[in-house]
């Protein structure tokens, strides 16, 4: 039996449509020499925040898109716990955005492009798989992994 593609086969799934948002809050975190790393927080296939980073624009060093996402998400849903939502972000989150996913009781994680140098998830640490903490949050690769590290790569280039 062959197959054959439809209108439904191309239409983006939410993990999509989340990440292609992200990527888009990481393009505009690059706008103000921010490290472009965008994310976005799902509940129930729905966006409830978008965010990226901006530690250069506010001089708070824990201003990195993940965190910020998080706690918009906490206000919008009246509640820390995030067991319901996914974040979907660019980049592999580091040992400070890890720890606040599992302090957030997160439901799961999407990132793009891994990173070697600070990655917590899968790069170094496995903070997201339990023991020695309280939580274990799934995660996997998602959708777009080489667009996401090209926009870093690029912006990093630019820079030296």
């Amino acid at each position: 039996m062959v197959m054959t593609a439809t209108a439904a086969d191309t239409t983006p799934t939410s993990i999509e449509r989340a990440m292609m948002i992200a990527l888009d809050e990481a393009t505009a975190a690059a706008l103000h020499s921010d490290v472009p790393v965008g994310a976005v927080v799902l509940h129930d296939d729905e966006v409830i925040a978008r965010r990226h980073n901006e530690r250069e624009r506010t001089g708070d060093p824990a201003a990195h898109a993940e965190i910020l996402a998080i706690r918009d998400a906490a206000s919008t849903i009246g509640s820390w716990r995030l067991d319901a939502c996914t974040l979907v972000v660019t980049l592999e989150p580091c040992a400070m955005c890890a720890g606040a996913l599992v302090n957030a009781r997160l439901g799961r994680l999407v990132f793009g492009a891994t990173d070697p140098k600070a990655g917590a998830v899968t790069s170094h640490f496995g903070l997201l798989d339990g023991a020695p903490l309280n939580h274990r949050v799934p995660h996997e690769v998602g959708p777009f992994a080489a667009e996401c590290g090209e926009l870093l790569q690029s912006f990093f280039r630019a820079r030296r």
